[in-house]
């Protein structure tokens, strides 16, 4: 053909589907339905086509692509990891997933370019920024989802606007007359725990104050560590009357610390969580939390990664998605100002 890409559009339209299922058909993928693949290829052959193409070998442009997610794909990650396997899927890509806890042992960065994937999404990666920048060096495509420490200039990244959605929550409390504010937050050596402090303390500032060290506390991100660290700021002389916290998992930690105290949240204590994950609606009562635009992170580094296979440029290599305060029936107005 002389025009192929006027072609696909031509064909496209007379069959009644995507120009992306012609190009399915063209590449001879498989993710499109049999007698959708065969009007394609009978309109096709009507304008002298040859048919599919032979595929790709496994290695190259169009290979699949790995998904490393070094984590237990629990409500977080299990989000992340989704969207982006069905959004490959709607790509033609195929998905080679390398997850779990015991993934984090594994040298996966060094043989990247030598494996038979055509790039790679990394979901918050344990290596550190060298290890990362020596791989985009090596000329192979990957994007990184939540970066566990800042991405080097010339890295595609997806994130949450951390910095804005801890501001958020901070200052609703403060707008509810709260001013003994405990934190506690995740590991300092992520990029989300510094940059969730950095929006708890602008809040604060903003009103003329400063995060108290001794109602600070800094955890793993789990229900446990979260029960110990509010039972630890709830036991103190003069108690917190409200809990900023790193996710919901930590956020249902403490809610379990103050029930066990007594104490009526929210009527003696407001929590606050970050994420939105399931687990905040099935709380009592439901979790004023911080929503993580998961899914929509998931598609953008999809959307960026196969620019960078196709050799496209892209300009926007840092991007952070907006987050939004979600106001349930855990924060109230501080109690001295009912």
């Amino acid at each position: 053909m002389s025009d192929r890409r006027a072609t696909v559009r031509e064909i496209a339209a007379e069959v009644g589907v995507s120009i992306a299922t012609v190009s399915r058909v063209l590449n001879g993928q498989d993710n499109v339905a049999a007698a959708t693949r065969a009007r394609v290829e009978q309109a096709l052959a009507a304008r002298g086509e040859t048919g599919p193409a032979p595929r790709p070998r496994p290695g190259g442009r169009g290979g699949p692509v790995l998904v490393r997610c070094p984590y237990v794909l629990s409500d977080y990650f299990g989000l992340v990891v989704s969207s982006v396997a069905e959004t490959l899927e709607l790509h033609g890509r195929t998905v080679v997933l390398d997850a779990g806890e015991a993934a984090q042992a594994r040298d996966v960065l060094t043989a990247l370019p030598t494996r038979p994937v055509a790039g790679a999404v990394l979901v918050l990666p344990p290596e550190p920024g060298d290890r990362l920048a020596d791989l985009s060096r090596r000329g192979f495509p990957f994007v990184v989802v939540d970066p566990r420490t800042a991405p080097p200039r010339d890295i595609a990244s997806v994130a949450a606007a951390n910095v804005a959605g801890a501001r958020a929550a901070t200052a609703h409390l403060l707008e509810l007359g709260h001013r003994r504010i405990g934190l506690i937050g995740g590991p300092q050596e992520w990029l989300a725990g510094k940059d969730r402090f950095t929006g708890h303390a602008t809040a604060m500032v903003d009103v003329g104050a400063l995060p108290s060290p001794e109602l600070t506390r800094f955890v793993h991100p789990t229900t446990d560590d979260g029960w110990r660290a509010a039972g630890e700021l709830l036991d103190a002389p003069d108690r917190p009357t409200a809990l900023v916290c790193f996710n919901d998992k930590i956020a249902v930690g403490a809610l379990h610390a103050a029930a066990e105290r007594g104490l009526r949240v929210p009527d003696d204590l407001s929590i606050t969580g970050f994420d939105d994950s399931d687990i905040s609606l099935a709380t009592q009562p439901q979790l004023t939390t911080v929503r993580q635009p998961l899914e929509e992170m998931g598609r953008m580094a999809v959307g960026l990664l196969i620019r960078l296979m196709d050799r496209h440029k892209v300009e926007a290599l840092h991007v952070e998605l907006a987050t939004e305060l979600v106001v349930r029936g855990s924060t109230a107005p501080a109690p001295a100002v009912r």
